[in-house]
């Protein structure tokens, strides 16, 4: 399995192709460039290592305490974590869930010292809206962080099975190399 550097080389030097391939299939430098952003942020921040104490999580500095719940929950390299479209999903999900309970409970302080009400049903009917004017830029989102992700998990499939393959070709050729042990007849 790659380390942290090596996930963050390929990240690196996947991004030209990245917004290569968005331009060329988007036809649209704002989507290419958010495809792109979110490529980044996903391969060095948001990718499939959340679920243990890696370099991703602990780039998240004071904030990296929103992952443990996260963390605690899944199993490193499950499919919940590593898997195609299942891993970002989930991530997104948690971690939109996430800025949702601690947004309110920000809300509902603030109301409580300034006093000032809120109209919550409002703000559901205009994210939806936003969220409907915007749904090519939500795309965009989520196909970059997916194609973060999936490097990652890439390169550590990859990475596990070049070792599992050098593991067996080390153990073929100790075997042919072993002396070969020829029975003596036994002579009277």
């Amino acid at each position: 399995m790659p380390s942290g550097k090596t996930h963050d080389r390929i990240t690196l030097w996947g991004l030209p192709w990245v917004v290569l391939l968005a331009l060329f299939g988007t036809r649209n430098a704002t989507l290419a460039l958010i495809i792109s952003g979110m490529y980044l942020f996903g391969g060095l921040m948001f990718g499939p290592d959340l679920d243990i104490y890696s370099i991703q999580y602990k780039r998240w500095g004071w904030l990296r305490w929103l992952w443990l719940p996260y963390q605690k929950s899944l199993r490193h390299r499950s499919k919940l974590s590593h898997g195609f479209l299942v891993g970002t999903t989930l991530r997104l999900v948690y971690f939109l869930t996430v800025l949702l309970i601690v947004g309110m409970i920000g809300v509902a302080i603030a109301q409580l010292i300034w006093g000032f009400t809120w109209n919550w049903q409002a703000v559901g009917q205009d994210t939806w809206l936003w969220l409907g004017e915007n749904r090519d830029r939500c795309l965009a989102v989520f196909v970059g962080l997916e194609l973060g992700a999936m490097s990652h998990a890439l390169a550590d499939t990859l990475g596990s099975r070049y070792k599992k393959w050098q593991q067996q070709e080390q153990a073929r050729r100790q075997t042919q190399k072993a002396p070969q042990t020829r029975k003596r007849k036994f002579k009277p």
